[in-house]
């Protein structure tokens, strides 16, 4: 039952992020047929409008099934909704400006289904870095196939991504109801009382730092990534599609292991052993001198990725009181929402001002800023503080 469970769980989180990546590839194009003529620009934003989303209503979805002591009504309502605003975008005819706050709303709802389908997870069993694996790797699949499939339904149509993502969103929700909903009884305190449990334990602030990193990587590589392998080697979309998955490929199928591992020697080391060259890696891409050196570098890049991404998930259930899953598991979201904007945002415009090489310096080097920052941290973290 626990097994069936945890496919069904990861199944959605994989579901949700398939559909997000699919418009990765061809983001360019996606916002070229809404009429807007900076497309770099555009789909930075286009991009960054949902990942806006999740940090502010994340911790909203968190908090409000920690109080309702129930999980599932609100990953199906979270997943169906979203459904809706993938078709609508899909369908819509109207400003760049109305395609962006659809666009945020689609977001809003979102977070809501992924999240509390990693609650979820956290709620399973005692095995948090078996559970956190199995999250991990439905993270990693969904980014990982839904790059190489959106390159393609790309080249097919500028919107099909689109109007995948909206199909595989329904079926998300409807798979979510077959779940058992196991989490805790609910309390009656209020959201800011709820947002207060993240004040409580600041050791959850170590692995929220953690998962920035992780995600500003993703998100650095989905837009940054996508305009590199595009502008510097010339690939197609479906190409860089391919290439990108070079990076999601391992980031997805070592998850699993690495979190098992993780439950047998503990978090420290997996996520240490990472964090130290994971922004080498990421400097070492763009740094290569052959589109095949690139290549290898991002298979390095998901390889780290994947050491680290579920034992830092499972550090804040070990951290996370039983009633505090929810919003804890949002505010390890919202950090790594966060880290995405960054690396959308803040990736995009430097290689938009200046250029690549210099946009990959200065990712791979907050990387390494960043993990050494917070590593101190880590290895004085008594995880039940």
């Amino acid at each position: 039952m626990v097994r069936r469970e945890r496919g069904a769980l990861a199944s959605v989180v994989f579901t949700v992020l398939f559909a997000q990546v699919l418009l990765y590839p061809g983001a360019a194009d996606v916002v070229a047929s809404f009429g807007a003529t900076d497309t770099e620009t555009a789909s930075r934003w286009f991009l960054a409008a949902e990942f806006g989303a999740f940090v502010a209503f994340a911790g909203v979805w968190g908090v409000a099934s920690d109080r309702a002591g129930r999980r599932v009504p609100f990953i199906v309502a979270g997943a169906l909704a979203g459904s809706v605003g993938y078709a609508a975008l899909a369908l819509l005819d109207a400003s760049f400006g109305v395609v962006l706050a659809l666009r945020v709303a689609q977001g809003a709802v979102t977070i809501g289904a992924f999240s509390l389908a990693m609650t979820m997870l956290m709620d399973l069993s005692d095995e948090h870095g078996k559970d956190m694996g199995a999250a991990g790797i439905a993270i990693g699949g969904g980014t990982a196939l839904g790059a190489p499939v959106g390159g393609q339904l790309a080249e097919l149509h500028p919107r099909a991504p689109l109007a995948a993502g909206a199909v595989v969103l329904a079926v998300a929700g409807v798979v979510s109801l077959r779940v058992t909903d196991r989490a805790p009884s609910g309390h009656g305190e209020s959201l800011r009382d709820g947002f207060r449990a993240l004040t409580d334990r600041p050791a959850l602030g170590v692995p929220f730092a953690f998962g920035f990193i992780d995600r500003f990587t993703a998100g650095f590589f989905a837009l940054v990534g996508t305009l590199y392998f595009r502008q510097v080697y010339g690939l197609s979309a479906g190409e860089v599609g391919l290439t990108l998955g070079l990076f999601f490929a391992p980031f997805a199928l070592l998850q699993y292991p690495f979190g098992r591992l993780s439950d047998r020697i503990g978090r420290t080391i997996p996520i240490a052993a990472g964090s130290a060259t994971y922004g080498i890696a990421v400097l070492g891409v763009g740094l290569a001198p052959a589109l095949w050196v690139a290549q290898g570098g991002m298979v390095v890049v998901g390889v780290l990725g994947a050491l680290m991404a579920p034992a830092t998930m499972a550090l804040v259930t070990d951290i996370a009181g039983e009633d505090e899953r929810g919003v804890s598991m949002a505010g390890f979201n919202v950090a790594g929402s966060l880290g995405f904007l960054a690396g959308i945002v803040g990736g995009g415009w430097v290689a938009e001002q200046y250029d690549f090489t210099t946009a990959f310096v200065l990712a791979g080097g907050a990387e390494f800023l960043l993990a050494a920052l917070a590593l101190p941290a880590l290895l004085r973290l008594d995880p039940r503080t």
